[in-house]
């Protein structure tokens, strides 16, 4: 089930999850801290079949801490969790319009809706 937001189709990366597991029992998901300071960066890898390590799908997320409500608390969760759903979105999982998971489509609104209202602020 996908859900919209700005008129596009974004599926769930609970739900890209559940399919991977579903199409790939003998798969693998894997994720990296690659950076923890004040932002975090994961590397998410994705293996369909463990037993074949040359067809692996890897993606990478970063989150800022404090960047918006979600990442006040759980910037590094919200960040694996991006990781893992644009890997799997590599591997032609969950892509009903876009490889970016719905929470980052959230967030990449959210931020820009701050800075134009940044930007109008500076510019009374």
């Amino acid at each position: 089930m996908s859900i919209k937001i700005h008129g596009k189709d974004y599926v769930l990366v609970n739900e890209r999850v559940q399919e991977f597991h579903r199409l790939y029992p003998n798969g693998s998901i894997r994720t990296d801290l690659v950076e923890f300071t004040d932002r975090f960066i994961v590397k998410a890898e994705i293996c369909p079949d463990v037993n074949d390590r040359m067809r692996i799908f890897t993606a990478y997320a970063y989150e800022m801490v404090g960047s918006s409500q979600i990442n006040k608390t759980s910037a590094l969760e919200n960040c694996e969790t991006s990781a893992v759903g644009r890997a799997l979105g590599f591997l032609n999982i969950g892509i009903d319009g876009s490889i970016a998971s719905a929470d980052e489509v959230k967030n990449a609104i959210h931020q820009q809706e701050a800075h134009n209202v940044t930007e109008q602020q500076k510019n009374k």
